[in-house]
């Protein structure tokens, strides 16, 4: 039974010491709801509970609670409690909010009432977890678990009997301190929960020495699936499917591709750079031939990795930051594009004997910068705090999807021209057909986005990603067809950066957005492709060493005097010396265009064509690949070594969640998790009347209870 109930003279609670229990005092904090419009005291009614818990009962306390004088306002202790379980909670939905009481973020205009249009866990994932008895008993205690099979290991490097978890007779872990140990833990990720394996699985493959049971258990998963698919194919394809066919030599490649980007991201260097070299391999040894008639599927399977490259550019735009600064954001986007292109074209003229519009045609490939090397490299800057007080991350990645869509809209009327055989006036109608049609496009296609389907579907992220790849694949077809190739990526990027600034307004977030999140997943299907079959268009026997050492030379002198120009142009922009140098190397990294976009003049090309054009699309072709070689390691290099020096560190711990990501996606996330984001970036102004809210209620002391008995 409570006997009393006490408060400090400072607000501080006393403890509630509960003498039946024969333990330490019991400290319990009661939430509740304080008004202090005046400065006489208050009488609360507090129900206490009973000794069985309950709220009702004989066990009930009244007491009174005496608060100094405050300003008249309403101050809750905590918010409404999360609601557990429940039907309905596997909806991608927001009229099955179970708690919308909450603000979306700083950025929205929803209030803590609104029901607003953040979704629970996606349908896609299984939430609820199994209640299995076998589960439960072979679900163990993983720490425990897997550290008693290092002992084993360990007591066997000793040469004792295993005794104990850590305790080996007094011998070392070994194993714990080996640089095998401690390479293996490096390249195993966290599992987003515990997993099941068999009882003998650790004893065999302890962890982190050996993959997990999941991991394996996925792998095979996978593998069981590509034989079943490989073996359908080859009954309806026939000997292409076969070893040794070309549709065979193209899986191949797109695993060995995507083998290779995993070793090489060991290194912290860019995944794409062990898929070129992989294709650079298999084209030189004689593992993989795609002439021919294969060609044709080669050149759509491009097309489709443009669409993703374009609409993952559109989506990575800020359309906050883009209206504020949208004038530094085209003015860095275009003029050091403009003058890179310029050098590159001037330069490959005169050196390489290129004509005229063959030099534009590669200036406008090799200025394009790649968001696929530059956004990984920002992501660990701005985990330390590097950059981010002045928004530089958000600078630099949106320009860089302004300056992809330049480059492709520029090549594509180009290359219009060049193997176009209409008149002059049709030449002539290419620029400015191709720039409205793609706005207008755009427009139309991201306003039909942000309507269908409707924003409470339960099937919404779905429906919008596909809605938005299959737009942006007619944009791709259907501008070819007409004869105006600039107006589709153009049309592409626009439609994706409407579409993600109509979704913003309805409360999702550019960082976080399930549909980018999508668009990632198939980044990384046709990620190997596309850059295993460009490295596989290098032949070394066939190279030219005077194109290369040339090509190279074009190409650093671009770079370097784009770097200057980004520098001398960046007045007004709150950028000091050392954060305009640093914004112009991140800019030097060519990847994504470049693989997209090399090989399409060789393709344009028929049996009528002369040697002397041939020649000049190897030359664009070979100049293109080695610019990925050269600047995609090179910039990511200088990137993380020069913002350190460059950049302002800010003291203030940085929340990511949900930053471009920091790792690679997988279906189960798209979705927007339900809880409440709180940031403090500086690149996010705070809420006002959340900061009010703050500067008033901080004399306010900490309300508790405490009860003796």
């Amino acid at each position: 039974m409570f006997s009393s109930h006490k408060m400090t003279a400072t607000g501080e609670p006393a403890a509630r010491e509960d003498s039946s229990a024969g333990g330490p005092p019991a400290i319990i904090t009661t939430p509740t709801t304080i008004l202090a419009p005046s400065p006489t005291p208050i009488h609360s009614d507090v129900p206490m509970p009973n000794a069985n818990g309950s709220g009702n009962g004989s066990g009930s306390h009244k007491s009174t609670i005496v608060i100094e004088s405050q300003p008249k306002r309403r101050v809750s202790i905590i918010s409404d409690p999360p609601v557990i379980g429940g039907g309905g909670s596997g909806y991608d939905n927001p009229a099955y909010e179970q708690n919308p009481r909450r603000k979306i973020s700083q950025t929205s205009t929803h209030s803590h009432t609104d029901i607003g249009p953040a979704r629970r866990k996606s349908i896609l994932k299984e939430t609820v977890p199994h209640d299995n008895e076998s589960d439960r008993a072979s679900t163990h205690s993983y720490e425990n678990y897997r550290q008693n099979a290092l002992d084993v290991l360990n007591s066997k490097y000793n040469g004792h009997p295993h005794t104990s978890m850590g305790d080996s007779n007094g011998g070392g872990n070994y194993v714990e301190e080996s640089w095998m140990y401690t390479f293996c833990l490096k390249c195993r990720g966290e599992e987003p929960s515990a997993s099941w394996e068999p009882p003998f699985w650790q004893k065999i493959f302890p962890y982190p020495l050996c993959p997990t049971f999941r991991t394996v258990s996925r792998l095979i998963s996978i593998i069981l699936i590509g034989v079943l698919i490989w073996i359908t194919a080859f009954v309806i394809i026939g000997d292409s499917a076969a070893p040794g066919g070309q549709l065979f030599g193209l899986v191949v490649l797109t695993v060995a591709a995507n083998f290779g980007g995993y070793v090489i991201s060991l290194t912290t260097l860019p995944r794409l750079i062990g898929m070129l070299l992989v294709g650079i391999l298999f084209q030189n040894v004689g593992w993989v031939n795609l002439d021919g008639d294969f060609s044709k599927v080669t050149a759509h399977l491009r097309k489709f990795a443009l669409t993703i490259i374009l609409t993952r550019a559109g989506l990575e735009m800020e359309p906050e930051a883009f209206k504020k600064v949208y004038k530094t954001i085209l003015k860095l986007g275009i003029i050091p594009w403009c003058v890179e292109a310029v050098v590159m074209a001037v330069m490959s003229h005169f050196l390489l004997d290129l004509p005229w519009i063959w030099s534009f045609l590669l200036g406008s490939i090799i200025a394009a910068v790649s968001p696929a090397v530059v956004v990984p490299c920002l992501f660990r800057l701005r985990t330390k705090g590097y950059g981010v007080a002045k928004g530089i991350p958000t600078l630099v990645v949106a320009v860089a999807g302004v300056d992809d869509a330049l480059s492709v809209a520029i090549f594509g009327i180009i290359s219009t021209v060049m193997f176009s055989d209409k008149g002059l006036g049709y030449q002539i109608a290419q620029a400015p057909v191709c720039i409205l049609g793609g706005l207008g496009f755009g427009v139309v296609w991201g306003t039909l986005a942000r309507i269908f389907p409707e924003k409470g579907d339960a099937y919404v992220v779905p429906l919008r990603t596909l809605l938005l790849f299959t737009g942006g694949l007619m944009a791709i077809y259907g501008s070819e067809e007409l004869g105006f190739e600039g107006a589709g990526p153009l049309a592409v990027v626009f439609s994706a950066f409407v579409s993600n600034l109509f979704w913003c307004k309805d409360g999702w977030d550019v960082e976080d957005n399930p549909v980018s999140t999508a668009f990632e997943i198939f980044w990384m299907i046709f990620e190997p492709i596309l850059f295993g079959l460009t490295g596989a268009t290098i032949k070394i026997r066939e190279l030219d060493s005077h194109t290369v050492s040339v090509g190279a030379a074009c190409i650093f002198t671009g770079a370097i005097i784009r770097i200057l120009t980004t520098a001398g142009i960046a007045f007004g922009d709150r950028l000091n010396t050392k954060e305009k140098f640093f914004v112009g190397l991140s800019w030097m990294a060519k990847a994504t265009v470049q693989a997209a976009l090399g090989p399409v003049a060789l393709k344009h090309l028929d049996e009528n064509s002369t040697d002397d054009e041939r020649n000049w699309a190897n030359i664009v072709q070979t100049i293109c690949v080695f610019s990925i070689v050269l600047t995609a390691p090179l910039g990511a290099i200088l990137i993380s070594v020069t913002g350190t020096k460059l950049l302002t560190k800010t003291k203030q711990p940085q929340d990511l969640t949900g930053w471009r990501r920091s790792h690679r996606p997988s279906i189960r996330d798209i979705s927007i998790i339900d809880e409440e984001e709180e940031r403090e970036d500086p690149e996010i102004p705070e809420d006002k009347e959340t900061h009010d809210n703050t500067l008033n209620n901080a004399h306010i002391p900490t309300i508790s209870y405490t009860y003796n008995t």
